[in-house]
C-alpha cells in the first residue's frame, strides 16, 4: 500500500525521537552557582574534611547541601552573594593545600544522570570563564635537550674506552676536547653512527683536538613541537587531576597553548592549578664534598648545592642520572615496616640509564630531588604576565645497596598524605620546558547569559518567521514541516550533548540558525515535487509517494556537499570554526532524518491509505 509505514518502522522513528528528547532534556534545568572544593596538590578529601566543610558552610547556609563525589565537595547555592561568602570563610579554614573555587553546576535531576544525560557543555562565550594563552619557553627545552646530549655522550665515549679532556655546552651546541686526533676520530665515526639528526665537524682549538655537534633544523624543530605538545599533555592532566570539569587545551601557533576553563571564575587558583606541576631528579652526592664550605658559596664547579625538607644543605653533583621524563607510573604505598613510599616505574631507556649507573656506583649515596613550578605574579609588567618559578628539593637520600632497574622505589616521605601527592604529581608529568601566561581574559557569566539570550531571540524570530511562512504557503503540509523543524531542534541538542568533548559556542548557535534555514529546503523540494506530480494528473496518493522518492536523489545530494564542506572546515579549523562545523555536520544529518523519514511518517499517518479528493500543499 501507497504511503505506508510497516509497524517496526514507526516505532523505531520513535523510540529515535525519545531518545534524543530525553538526552536533550537536561538543557532545560540550566546550573546553579556553586563552590567546588579540591585537594590543590591531589589531595582527596576524606571524612574529616567533608565533616570541616559541612560545619563551615551550615554557619551561613544551613540548607545548602554537601555533595561528595569522587573525593570532592560541592556546594550549590541560590544567592551568589551568600556564595562568595561562604567561599571566603572555606579558603580561610581549609587552607593552602585545598582549591576553593568558583564554578557553575549542572542541576540535572538524578534519573536523568543515571543514564548518562548531561547538559550541552557551553564554551566560554556562553558560560563564561577563565582563558589563557600560554608560552612554551623554548630556548629552556632545548637547553635541556643539550644537557642531556652532553650526557649521553660523556656515558657512549666512556662505554667504548674513549677518553676526552672535556665536554661542554656551547648554545645548543656541545664542544667535546680530546687530547689527540686518533682519539678524536673514533669519537667522530661513533658519534656519528649513534646520532643522525647530528652533524659533527672536527676541529682543533688552542692546540686541542675538538669535535663540535651541531643539530640539526629538523632536529630542533622536533625538539619544539615535542615540548609543546608535552606539556599539553601534562597541563590537561593536571587539569583533569584537579576537576575543573570539561576544560579545553590546545596547541596555537609554534610554541603556545591556549587554556580554557569554563564556569571557573577564580583565576587564582586556576593559576595554581596549572602551575601545580612537579618532577624528579636522582643525582649522586658528593661525600668528598666540605657542606659548610659549600654552604657558604664555596663549591666544586661539578656540584650543586641543594637544601632537604629541614632545610639543611645537601652537596649533589650536577649530572643528573635521571629526570621524570622517563617515569611511566608512580603509585604510593607502604613498605614493609609500615612507612609511606612511593613505587616508581621507568620506560624501557630510563630503567637501562638507572641499572647502568647503579651498578657502577653501589655503596654510595643517591639523592631525590623533587621540582616543582610554583606561579611568579609579575608585577612591573603591564600585560599582566604570569610566570613559574623552579623549586627543588631533596626529598631523600638513600644509600645505593644494589643494582637498580625500571622498578624501584623512594621512602623518606613523611607521611601517606606526602606519598600520595608526591605520586599523583609524577603521573601527571613533567613541564619539557616552563611556561609562561601572556594573556589572561576572565569572561563573566553575565556576559555568557547575554550572549545566550542574544542567541536565542535570533534562533526564536528566524524559527517563527520560518513556521509562518510554511503554514501560509504550504497550508496542512507546512504544519507538518515545522513539526519536522522541531524535531530536527530535538535531535540536534540531543546528539551534542551525548558526543563527548562537543562544545556549544556562540558561532555553534548561528550553525543550528543557519541549520534551521536549510532544514526546511528539504521540505520545500518535496512539496514542490509533490505539487508538480498533480499539476501532471497524478493520483494524490502516487503524487505523495512519488514526490518523496524523486526529491530524495536531490536533497541527499545538497546535504552531502553541506557536510563535505563542513567537514573540511572541521578539520582545518580551530576553535569557534570548529564548533560552528560540528553543529552543521550534526543539524544537516538530523534535517536528513526528520524531513525526509519523520515528516513522511506524520503525512503516512495523517493521509496514507485514505482515498482524498483534494490536497491541501
Amino acid at each position: 500500500m501507497l504511503n505506508k509505514y510497516p509497524l517496526w518502522k514507526n516505532l523505531m522513528i520513535i523510540a529515535i525521537l525519545v531518545i534524543g528528547g530525553i538526552y536533550a532534556l537536561p538543557n532545560l534545568y540550566g546550573e546553579n552557582q556553586a563552590i567546588q572544593i579540591s585537594g590543590s596538590k591531589g589531595i582527596t578529601l576524606e571524612k574529616e574534611d567533608y565533616a570541616k566543610i559541612e560545619q563551615v558552610v551550615a554557619q551561613d547556609c544551613p540548607d545548602c547541601k554537601v555533595e561528595r563525589n569522587e573525593g570532592q565537595a560541592l556546594i550549590r547555592f541560590e544567592d551568589n552573594d551568600l556564595r562568595l561568602k561562604v567561599k571566603e570563610k572555606l579558603t580561610s579554614e581549609l587552607g593552602d593545600n585545598y582549591v576553593v573555587a568558583l564554578n557553575l553546576a549542572a542541576a540535572t535531576p538524578d534519573w536523568l544522570k543515571s543514564i548518562g544525560a548531561k547538559p550541552l557543555k557551553l564554551g566560554l562565550d556562553l558560560r563564561g570563564g577563565l582563558h589563557f594563552l600560554m608560552e612554551v619557553d623554548m630556548d629552556e627545552a632545548l637547553k635541556k635537550i643539550v644537557t642531556q646530549t652532553v650526557q649521553d655522550f660523556r656515558a657512549e665515549l666512556r662505554e667504548e674506552k674513549l677518553r676526552l679532556s672535556g665536554i661542554r655546552p656551547v648554545g645548543n651546541d656541545v664542544i667535546i676536547t680530546f687530547r689527540d686526533a686518533e682519539t678524536r676520530d673514533k669519537a667522530m665515526q661513533l658519534l656519528r653512527g649513534k646520532h643522525a639528526d647530528m652533524t659533527f665537524e672536527a676541529d682543533e682549538e688552542d692546540g686541542q683536538q675538538i669535535i663540535k655537534m651541531v643539530m640539526k633544523e629538523n632536529k630542533i624543530k622536533e625538539i619544539k613541537t615535542y615540548a609543546v605538545e608535552q606539556n599539553i599533555n601534562i597541563i590537561r592532566n593536571r587539569v583533569n587531576e584537579l576537576g575543573v570539569a570539561e576544560p579545553l587545551v590546545q596547541r596555537q601557533g609554534a610554541d603556545r597553548i591556549i587554556v580554557e576553563l569554563p564556569g571557573i571564575e577564580d583565576s587564582a587558583r586556576a593559576k595554581e592549578i596549572l602551575g601545580a606541576t612537579a618532577t624528579l631528579e636522582f643525582r649522586l652526592v658528593d661525600q668528598a664534598a666540605d657542606v659548610q664550605s659549600a654552604a657558604s658559596g664555596v663549591v666544586s664547579s661539578n656540584d650543586e648545592v641543594l637544601t632537604d625538607k629541614n632545610g639543611r644543605p645537601v652537596v649533589v653533583t650536577k649530572h643528573v642520572i635521571l629526570t621524570g621524563d622517563h617515569i611511566i607510573d608512580a603509585k604510593s604505598g607502604m613498605d614493609e615496616n609500615g612507612r609511606p613510599e612511593v613505587n616508581i616505574s621507568l620506560d624501557s631507556k630510563g630503567g637501562s640509564t638507572m641499572s647502568n649507573f647503579t651498578r657502577d656506583h653501589i655503596g654510595q649515596p643517591m639523592a631525590t630531588n623533587f621540582i616543582e613550578y610554583k606561579v611568579v605574579e609579575n608585577t612591573d609588567n603591564s600585560n599582566g604576565a604570569v610566570r613559574f618559578r623552579k623549586v627543588e628539593q631533596i626529598i631523600n637520600v638513600a644509600t645505593i645497596q644494589a643494582r637498580l632497574g625500571n622498578k624501584f622505589r623512594i621512602t623518606g616521605l613523611d607521611s601517606p598524605t606526602e606519598a600520595h601527592n608526591l605520586a599523583l604529581l609524577l603521573r601527571a608529568g613533567a613541564l619539557i620546558a616552563p611556561i609562561q601566561i601572556v594573556e589572561e581574559r576572565n569572561i563573566g557569566p553575565s556576559l555568557g547569559k547575554q550572549n545566550i539570550k542574544n542567541g536565542m531571540q535570533a534562533m526564536a524570530w528566524g524559527l517563527l518567521i520560518l513556521c509562518i511562512f510554511m503554514i501560509c504557503y504550504y497550508r496542512a503540509f507546512g504544519l507538518v514541516a515545522n513539526l519536522a523543524l522541531f524535531f530536527n531542534l530535538v535531535l540536534l541538542v540531543g546528539v551534542m550533548s551525548i558526543i563527548p568533548g562537543a562544545t556549544m559556542t556562540l558561532p555553534g548557535i548561528a550553525g543550528i540558525v543557519l541549520t534551521i534555514g536549510m532544514a526546511v529546503d528539504a521540505n520545500v523540494l518535496i512539496y514542490e515535487r509533490i505539487r508538480e506530480e498533480i499539476r501532471n494528473n497524478r493520483g494524490i496518493q502516487q503524487a505523495i509517494h512519488l514526490g518523496y522518492e524523486r526529491a530524495l536523489v536531490t536533497i541527499m545530494d545538497s546535504n552531502i556537499t553541506s557536510i563535505l564542506v563542513a567537514l573540511i572546515l572541521f578539520a582545518v579549523g580551530t576553535g569557534p570554526v570548529r564548533g560552528f562545523a560540528l553543529v552543521l555536520i550534526i543539524g544537516l544529518l538530523c534535517s536528513m532524518f526528520t524531513a525526509v523519514t519523520c515528516c513522511r511518517a506524520v503525512v503516512n499517518c495523517v493521509v496514507g491509505g485514505r482515498k482524498i479528493e483534494k490536497l491541501w500543499i
